[in-house]
């Protein structure tokens, strides 16, 4: 019998961990300690979480870095073959696939996501992308489309119907005339793994309302939030469903909070790789529609820091009374970054999770 996803389990207020598979993480940095997100790296941290017990670990799917010093993102693994990898070695954290719809074919994502599901005993979940970024798009001769999230519906409704039909089918919609389709095996957790998305915008929403079980989004203040999380559970509730809400942030937790916050200081503003951070503020902005506007203005130091999400910089004690508030906003978890996982997963899971257990956002 396949155990629930950790997704699914007690704690109110989630943990993963956020974009290890990627050089740099999420924070944009010339601090010679930066996230190199070598194998060995990515095998250390998933195990720091799994020993701890945080529920998932989440990749960014990136083909083509912001250039900059160290050419940010150019180093990231694929994130199938990465999520099998890390299967065979945890035992209870969630390992998430995060794809290209308009990249990968949804007969391809259904084999491989069923595989990692098998190996990890039912603890896969996708992560499901469009895409903004059209330099990436061009190294695969891909156009990003407008109509993104009808293509997405239709990959996602194959590999359902893959999944569940016990004999070949017909399937002709906008985006895709299949004939004959077959996937097995299917994977363990039905009528397919946990799925999430991100977003920002409606037409994003909307699809993650009618096909996702999470959905990621951003906000540029903690008050700000409950605007956010109203507006997801009204879009859930108008198909008859409900989705879990979940935010990004990244994290500087020190003994003190001067200490904290000098060495944020001194990673996203005085050692930020300010080309690459131009680069992908840049981009984000014209093609990308995860952030409120007056945010690439006035929170460049979040884009160094970790693209534009929440900063939780401060004391055990301080970051839990900010993710407390977050809850209280509504949402039910976080996934979290760092400027070197390795080095800082360690503090925060002894200092930071007893805390929250105190404070009624986790019960183990």
């Amino acid at each position: 019998m396949v155990k629930p996803h950790p997704l699914k389990g007690p704690n109110r207020f989630k943990l993963g961990v956020f974009s290890a598979n990627a050089d740099g993480g999420l924070a944009i940095t010339d601090v010679p300690e930066r996230w190199r997100a070598r194998w060995d790296d990515n095998l250390n941290a998933v195990g720091i979480a799994d020993r701890a017990g945080l529920e998932f670990f989440l990749p960014i799917a990136r083909w083509k870095g912001f250039g900059g010093k160290n050419r940010v993102r150019e180093w990231s693994f694929e994130t199938f073959t990465w999520a099998a990898g890390l299967a065979s070695a945890t035992e209870n954290i969630g390992l998430f696939m995060t794809v290209h719809v308009p990249i990968v074919h949804p007969l391809y994502a259904a084999k491989a996501l069923a595989t990692v599901d098998h190996i990890s005993k039912g603890r896969a979940g996708l992560n499901i992308v469009c895409g903004w970024n059209p330099q990436e798009f061009a190294m695969f001769g891909v156009s990003l489309g407008e109509k993104g999230y009808v293509q997405a519906a239709e990959w996602v409704d194959i590999i359902e119907r893959a999944y569940s039909s016990n004999e070949p089918f017909d399937y002709k919609g906008e985006y895709y005339d299949l004939k004959g389709v077959v996937s097995r095996p299917a994977s363990l957790q039905v009528p397919r793994p946990v799925t999430m998305n991100a977003a920002f915008g409606g037409p994003g929403r909307d699809f993650a309302a009618k096909n996702c079980d999470f959905l990621f989004s951003t906000f540029t203040d903690i008050e700000d939030g409950r605007r956010h999380v109203a507006d997801i559970r009204e879009r859930a509730a108008r198909v008859h469903r409900e989705v879990g809400i979940y935010t990004v942030c990244h994290v500087v937790c020190r003994e003190t909070q001067k200490e904290a916050e000098d060495y944020y200081h001194k990673y996203a503003v005085a050692q930020a790789d300010h080309a690459a951070v131009d680069a992908h503020m840049a981009g984000k902005k014209e093609f990308s529609n995860s952030h409120d506007k007056n945010a690439y203005d006035l929170y460049r130091q979040r884009f160094a820091g970790g693209a534009g999400s929440y900063p939780l910089v401060g004391t055990p004690e301080k970051i839990v009374e900010d993710m407390l508030r977050i809850a209280d906003e509504g949402y039910a978890g976080s996934a979290l970054t760092f400027v070197n996982y390795t080095y800082e997963l360690p503090f925060f899971c002894d200092r930071v999770l007893p805390l929250m257990r105190q404070a009624g956002l986790r019960v183990n």
